[in-house]
């Protein structure tokens, strides 16, 4: 496999795991309602664990307050039950086929339990990005072992991943940043 290729491959798999970051962090709560928070949160419609977000309308009308209009009126009961069994710690309310949930202030401790939280998970990114900057120059260095790129090849590779590296642990460090911003001001 050419170093292009290695490269190119490594780097769609740490911008994967930034994405896959940013994506879990839209579950995490803020001071603000966010539909993110519950769209991820598995119901059992018709005996299959399904998303809300695929069975029902989600929305955010007011600050305090997130709106489910389930497709199926009759998965109601499974909503609410799913979203009880969540650790959202919410208590949905069933209102003629919706359900209202109300979303309380964060105080301050709460505040900052989630911003440690939130650091908590980049860290994790970050060592899934290292893991795969270490599987990336160990490819290489076996391709150079196996006389199949040349020591500059090598060297080069090296230094784009370490780069590429560099960037999307820049885009972790970004991204954690504004959920803790968003955290602490709302």
């Amino acid at each position: 496999m050419p170093t292009k290729e290695i490269i190119s491959e490594n780097k769609s798999k740490m911008n994967k795991a930034v994405e896959v970051l940013a994506d879990e962090l839209k579950a995490v709560r803020t001071g603000r309602a966010s539909t993110g928070l519950v769209e991820n949160i598995k119901a059992d419609y018709y005996g299959t664990p399904t998303p809300i977000k695929t069975i029902a309308a989600l929305s955010a009308p007011q600050h305090d307050m997130i709106v489910i209009k389930p497709f199926d009126p009759g998965s109601v009961r499974e909503i609410e039950r799913a979203i009880k069994n969540s650790d959202l710690n919410l208590a949905p309310i069933a209102d003629r086929g919706l359900i209202r949930l109300s979303i309380p202030p964060l105080n301050e401790e709460r505040r900052k339990e989630l911003v440690a939280q939130v650091k908590q998970m980049s860290e994790q990114t970050k060592v899934s990005i290292r893991n795969i900057r270490r599987d990336a120059i160990k490819h290489l260095e076996k391709q150079q072992k196996d006389k199949i790129i040349t020591e500059d090849d090598l060297k080069n590779g090296k230094k784009q991943i370490d780069d590429i590296t560099k960037e999307c642990t820049d885009k972790v460090d970004s991204v954690v940043k504004n959920k803790s911003d968003e955290i602490m001001l709302d």
